[in-house]
């Protein structure tokens, strides 16, 4: 079976991180935190957090050495119906809302009036290129991530060469001493921490990347470095160009920037690159989402038939199931709505996927033999707890959503089991 190199499993990670969440995150954010200082700390939070999160993952992956990421690692050390409804999660929100929430978010910032029917037609285009052969699918997301790393570059060399708006929401003073005291600070992370997700992607196809000992944690520590300091810079650059009040409750935020700092025309050339580097957003999602979903099949009786692959070893039925419930996320919610439902159940499902590498026997570690290696997970785990549950405070229906997504999952977990047992 031809296989990845670290190069493409890199491309991976920068696509899936670097979506929607970063153009549309400040307009929430600066509501109510209006201190520079604040929100960039924000930022370099959650940058943190996920390479705390990429070394464990890579400690994950090269120990249990199989495609799934969460499924294996949940499955493995707790109980198959953790793994059961992590892949569920994964199927529901976790790929597909992604997917779903990248094609709405391309019909706004290329201007489309008919939004649904666009964002649909983009995903059954890009689902089509994933369903030939790992070489395909391999080019078509090179070449796509190549044009989001030069257009997040380019973007943050503009965005700082040119002097700064004369009414921006640049703000440094003290402020910002209380606001990160304040439970916003912590709810707003959810909306940063959704930005970052995707640090784990390269974990989930783990046999299909060529000398994972090396290239898992290359990919994954090399692409979170990248993206974090990419979104420190690109929010700078916004807060730079545009003012608290048009940022305001806005999701369209890289627009209103660019529109004070190049006018119309300028402006619009940002959008057409926007709309395009999601591309590579929706193709990863869709590449790593059906990899997961195929690892649940091999195991579970419900899922079996989505396990199918085509000539070339492409799961071209898990790939359909993922395009179908992107359309019907996109048929059936409003865009904040579906952000913050999936933000919930990301960091909830990551939160206890990390809780796995507790259980790592120093043995049976790869890359961090000293009990310090402990460290990076509880860290994680009460910074997680600490943002999820200022999200469920401040935003309880979507998180009750989500809860009950999970709920759903278990259901059928022990309906799956029972029809193993007929």
């Amino acid at each position: 079976m031809k296989k990845i190199g670290w190069k493409t499993a890199t491309a991976i990670v920068i696509s899936n991180m670097v979506g929607t969440g970063v153009f549309t995150s400040l307009g929430y954010q600066i509501t109510d935190l209006h201190n520079t200082i604040t929100l960039l700390l924000l930022w370099i939070a959650g940058g943190i957090l996920a390479l705390i999160g990429a070394f464990i993952y890579a400690e994950l992956g090269a120990h249990f050495k199989q495609s799934g990421g969460d499924y294996i690692y949940l499955s493995r050390t707790y109980h198959p119906v953790m793994g059961y409804v992590s892949s569920w999660v994964s199927l529901i929100v976790g790929f597909s809302g992604p997917v779903s929430l990248s094609a709405l978010a391309m019909t706004k910032y290329l201007g489309i009036e008919n939004e649904k029917t666009f964002a649909i037609l983009i995903i059954l285009v890009i689902a089509s290129f994933q369903s030939f052969s790992l070489k395909v699918s391999s080019r078509f997301q090179n070449t796509f991530a190549l044009l989001k790393v030069v257009f997040i570059i380019s973007l943050v060399i503009i965005g700082i060469s040119f002097a700064p708006s004369s009414s921006n929401a640049l703000l440094f003073d003290s402020s910002w001493t209380q606001e990160i005291m304040l439970p916003t600070f912590a709810s707003s992370l959810v909306f940063v921490t959704y930005a970052y997700t995707g640090w784990n992607s390269a974990s989930y196809i783990v046999e299909e990347i060529d000398n994972p000992k090396i290239n898992l944690p290359k990919a994954i520590i090399t692409g979170t470095i990248f993206v974090t300091i990419s979104y420190v810079l690109v929010n700078f650059v916004f807060l730079r160009n545009a003012s608290i009040e048009q940022l305001e409750g806005k999701e369209d935020i890289a627009n209103i920037a660019f529109y004070n700092l190049l006018g119309v025309k300028g402006v619009k050339w940002i959008s057409y690159f926007i709309a395009l580097q999601l591309i590579a957003t929706i193709s990863a999602n869709l590449w790593v989402g059906s990899r997961v979903t195929q690892a649940t099949a091999k195991e579970n009786h419900l899922w079996r038939s989505l396990g199918k692959e085509n000539k070339n070893k492409i799961p071209i039925w898990a790939i359909a199931a993922h395009t179908l419930i992107s359309i019907i996320i996109i048929l059936s919610g409003k865009f904040e709505e579906i952000f913050i439902y999936t933000a919930f159940v990301l960091q909830l499902l990551s939160t206890t996927a990390v809780s796995t590498s507790l259980f790592l026997k120093k043995k049976d570690r790869v890359f961090f033999k000293s009990n310090v290696f402990l460290l990076l997970p509880i860290t994680f785990l009460l910074f997680s707890f600490y943002i999820l549950y200022f999200t469920f405070k401040n935003h309880p229906i979507e998180s009750i959503i989500g809860l009950g997504i999970i709920g759903v999952g278990i259901m059928l977990y022990f309906f799956d089991k029972n029809k193993r047992h007929d």
